[in-house]
């Protein structure tokens, strides 16, 4: 399913930067990039519906509309990534309803929601699959993606709250590398051991600003909070493993809390319109730094650097 998201998360990406490249945003609606952005995020979403449903769903018997619970799957790991993918492609779509011109009320509702409509969209493909079913878990989670980004745009015409995410790599990908990835770049995707998503806050954007606009608190600097889990081999519960000698192998499955600095990258004044779009597409990412870790495993654990 993360496979999936990556799809269309990576179809957007390529419709900014082609956006990008033909100009700022007019002061006032320009009806022709407004028809362009119609056209464009229509055919675009089409054409991604058609593929998936052709590439993921076609080797699956179809079924008659039904819900499945899922919930308790990947210690819920994988509704964290739903959400942040409804926020991120509502965050995509806002940026392209910038580049029309539109006014700010249409680039929250209109854009923000982008998400939630695709996600939605595969969330009822799956309704319509034997194989899986439609999750009120995962609607849940893209609502709350998309919540967490038109709500602040509302409430503080900013995002001082940024889910973000990051990876390192695991030794559990080897016990089954089917679902966990047999390489870095499938573990990437697949492997949620290794996968740690976070809400990064912007403290300066809370602070009261002096009259020269610094508050006392970098404006770059965040506090993060992150959630992962480890000791998963399988979604609800881990699949027998024997090793070569015959001896079983078993892992304790938990949860982890995490408390780190982040660095917001859009926060940085940069002259190079190029660096200054690439910390934009690569904004999601939590940046490496010393972490504090708590589990019911091991308790309380520090990190000097925390990937």
């Amino acid at each position: 399913m993360i496979l999936r998201r990556a799809v269309i998360c990576l179809a957007l990406v390529c419709q900014v930067c082609v956006l990008h490249a033909y100009g700022a945003a007019p002061d006032s609606l320009n009806r022709s990039r407004l028809r362009t952005v119609v056209i464009g995020e229509t055919a675009l979403y089409g054409i991604t519906m058609v593929g998936l449903n052709q590439l993921w769903y076609a080797d699956y018997p179809h079924s008659a509309f039904h819900f499945f619970n899922d919930n308790r799957e990947w210690l819920q790991m994988d509704k964290c990534g739903h959400a942040m993918t409804a926020y991120y492609v509502g965050r995509l779509g806002m940026q392209v309803m910038r580049w029309t011109g539109a006014s700010d009320k249409q680039v929250t509702w209109w854009g923000g929601s982008l998400g939630f409509v695709f996600q939605t969209t595969i969330e009822t493909l799956d309704g319509f699959s034997s194989e899986w079913g439609a999750s009120w878990g995962d609607l849940l989670a893209n609502t709350t993606g998309t919540g967490l980004l038109i709500g602040q745009q509302l409430l503080w015409h900013e995002q001082r709250i940024v889910p973000k995410f990051s990876f390192h790599g695991t030794g559990f990908a080897k016990y089954r590398p089917e679902a966990l990835g047999s390489n870095w770049q499938e573990s990437l995707l697949k492997d949620y051991n290794g996968q740690t998503y976070w809400l990064s806050v912007n403290p300066h954007s809370f602070l009261l600003k002096t009259k020269d606009e610094q508050g006392g608190w970098p404006r770059w600097l965040n506090v993060a909070i992150g959630y992962g889990a480890e000791g998963m081999t399988g979604g609800h519960y881990n699949p027998l493993y024997v090793d070569a000698n015959g001896n079983q192998v078993t892992f304790e499955r938990y949860r982890q809390a995490y408390l780190s600095l982040d660095i917001d990258l859009t926060r940085i004044e940069v002259k190079s319109k190029a660096l200054r779009f690439l910390f934009q597409t690569f904004g999601f990412l939590k940046v490496p730094a010393p972490a504090l870790e708590l589990n019911r495993k091991q308790g309380l654990v520090f990190h000097p650097l925390y990937f």
